[in-house]
């Protein structure tokens, strides 16, 4: 793994207590007694540094620490060594002190960006938003390519119902990650809930035009639609059913055009066809007849 992909990872690393985080512990250790990562090359120092994730997931300082030791032998003084030293000490050490720690390593570099996510990281975990939304905007000012940071960024936003703010922010993670699906479909939801439903809609079509394989063998009509190609069909069903409802909902305050009547219509009429093509597939079953049961219905399938 590239050393600046791993310090991404760790940059937005979150303490998960999963399934996953357990069985990568479990299986890890014996990895770790053996010395096998040693001649693994790159990837063995990547085991690594997961099982010290996954060790904080799980609680288990001790193999964190042999994790960190190992890491810190192979690259001394290196951001990577830095950045899982402060998740270490945040899994233990007052908010205080891993701030200082952070401060200290941003004094000597202040060019490692994933220190200043970590600062954010901290502020979030202690309830001060403000202080999250600044570090991170201090951060993209200087580190304006950073797209997982505009995502965390919208992120706060959107946890504090601020929808504008949270699309503003997209709007630059969209401009930097133009063939990201997921990011359109983020903005396309986010869209929805600041109920600009003809922005959304616009997006939640342009997921499904991005995930639909015009290049394979079945036409686009014919495919069962999965995953996140699934919820943008879902998406867009409850934009053109709201703005079917609710004739007020086409106004946007980004001045996206809502679609015409027949349009409209017509874009109802397929998005109910691919939701129901869907439904048959994951259930074995005829799907709901009438449009609000088959939303609930698909809402609950979809992740």
């Amino acid at each position: 793994m590239e050393v600046t992909f791993a310090l991404q990872r760790l940059a937005g690393y979150k303490p998960r207590t999963t399934q996953k985080s357990k069985d990568t512990l479990d299986t890890g250790v014996a990895l770790l007694e053996h010395g096998a990562y040693a001649s693994k090359g790159e990837a063995g120092w990547d085991a690594v540094e997961k099982l010290a994730l996954a060790a904080l997931d799980q609680g288990n300082i001790e193999v964190a620490d042999k994790c960190l030791r190992i890491i810190s032998d192979k690259f001394p003084d290196s951001p990577r060594t830095h950045v899982l030293t402060g998740i270490r000490l945040e899994a233990t050490e007052s908010p205080e002190a891993v701030l200082r720690f952070y401060d200290e390593l941003l004094e000597e570099d202040s060019s490692n960006s994933a220190i200043w996510r970590r600062r954010a990281h901290v502020f979030r975990q202690t309830g001060k938003l403000d202080r999250a939304v600044d570090e991170l905007s201090a951060m993209l000012d200087t580190f304006y390519t950073e797209v997982d940071g505009w995502l965390e960024l919208a992120d706060i936003y959107l946890s504090c119902q601020q929808y504008t703010y949270a699309l503003q922010s997209l709007t630059h993670a969209l401009l930097l990650s133009p063939q990201n699906p997921s990011h359109f479909l983020l903005f396309a939801e986010t869209a929805y809930l600041a109920e600009d439903v003809p922005l959304s809609l616009k997006m939640y079509l342009q997921v499904v035009d991005m995930t639909d394989d015009d290049d394979g063998d079945m036409a686009p009509s014919d495919s069962i639609p999965a995953g996140i190609t699934l919820r943008a069909w879902l998406g867009v069903k409850l934009c053109t059913q709201k703005l079917i409802t609710e004739p007020r909902a086409a106004s946007s305050t980004s001045q996206t055009p809502a679609p015409t009547t027949s349009n409209l219509s017509a874009l109802d009429n397929l998005s109910t066809e691919r939701l129901r093509t869907a439904y048959l597939d994951i259930k074995h079953e005829s799907p709901p007849a009438g449009d609000v049961e088959l939303i609930a219905a698909l809402a609950t399938l979809v992740k």
